[in-house]
């Protein structure tokens, strides 16, 4: 009877810490909750919405135009299905763009990026007004495109170019360089490459001057030379970079256009590149049929047949630098 009255008195017992009810979360900690969960997605959400927009859905919609007989002038619009895929694996002119890419994607490549590598270590040493050189690599990037076509195509020129003039000078004959296969091959890799190179020697070069001192020291104690430290330090060091200069070369190869279409200043047809398409290129081919023939579905299947072999040719590239050690 007397504990009854006490308890009465003093109230129920104390509930254990199992039993005491959570603190309710006021709105500002949902939202601080909110934001630190969804404040990541909302920062990369701007690329993948642009991208969605631009880049996605064009691509989907360039597949669907590839399944019709898509004609802007006439106003066709025919479901055909793959019958321009069919037609795709037997025509010769786009294997012959195909080879002439290629081509001109090997021979302008390779040169590049070891160039641009070994420019890339020349510009890591020491030396008198370094800033001015760095610049100086990306001038051409910001060169008009215009003087580009008149430098390049008088430089080529048969009977006029400076070229053909330093060729005389040591006794050799003018040569055709529009008008021969590998001859406008080796004309287009010199813009590609006077172009291109010095963009990847910067970006090969900011990746050197992430390399720690202290292993060239090392090295230079041991009695390794320079050159034994370019080539068992600075390219080991730099595969990772390599392998990204080479996936973006590889896509900017494949894709090329400008160039060739820059070398066809002065031709009836700039898209038919030469009077054999003796350096048409895929783009070039696509462009053509799209905008010369007005074959719209036919130029959206060969666009992305592109597409299909930029991935195809990336992931050997990748495969092969990952093969030597670059990534894991």
């Amino acid at each position: 009877m007397t504990t009854d009255l006490r308890q009465s008195r003093n109230g129920p017992p104390p509930a254990s810490a199992k039993d005491r009810p959570g603190p309710r979360r006021t709105w500002r900690s949902r939202v601080a909750r909110l934001d630190l969960k969804g404040a990541p997605y909302a920062f990369i959400s701007p690329f993948y919405l642009v991208f969605l927009v631009f880049g996605a859905f064009p691509l989907g919609f360039t597949l669907w135009v590839s399944l019709h007989e898509w004609e802007l002038g006439s106003g066709t619009r025919e479901f055909i299905g793959l019958d321009n895929y069919d037609y795709l694996l037997t025509d010769a002119d786009f294997w012959h763009a195909t080879v002439n890419t290629l081509g001109i994607f090997v021979v302008a490549t390779v040169p590049q990026l070891l160039i641009a590598l070994l420019v890339a270590n020349a510009l890591n040493r020491r030396m008198r007004m370094p800033t001015f050189f760095r610049i100086g690599m990306v001038a051409p990037l910001v060169t008009s495109t215009a003087a580009v076509a008149i430098v390049f195509t008088q430089m080529f020129d048969k009977d006029w170019g400076m070229i053909n003039w330093a060729l005389g000078l040591a006794g050799i004959d003018p040569i055709a360089w529009a008008s021969s296969r590998g001859w406008s091959w080796l004309a287009i890799t010199v813009m590609v490459d006077w172009r291109w190179t010095g963009y990847n020697a910067l970006i090969y070069l900011a990746s050197m001057q992430a390399i720690p001192k202290d292993l060239y020291e090392a090295a230079a104690m041991d009695g390794a030379s320079r050159i034994r430290q370019f080539w068992s330090i600075t390219v080991p060091m730099l595969r990772p970079t390599i392998l990204f200069t080479v996936i973006i070369s590889t896509i900017g190869g494949l894709q090329l256009f400008t160039e060739p279409v820059l070398f066809s200043v002065g031709t009836p047809n700039k898209m038919d590149g030469g009077p054999a398409h003796q350096f048409q290129t895929i783009t070039m081919y696509m462009y053509d049929n799209a905008f010369g023939h007005d074959r719209y579905g036919y130029g959206a299947t060969v666009a992305w047949a592109l597409f299909v072999m930029i991935i195809v040719f990336s992931l050997i590239n990748f495969l092969a630098v990952r093969r030597t050690g670059g990534t894991k």
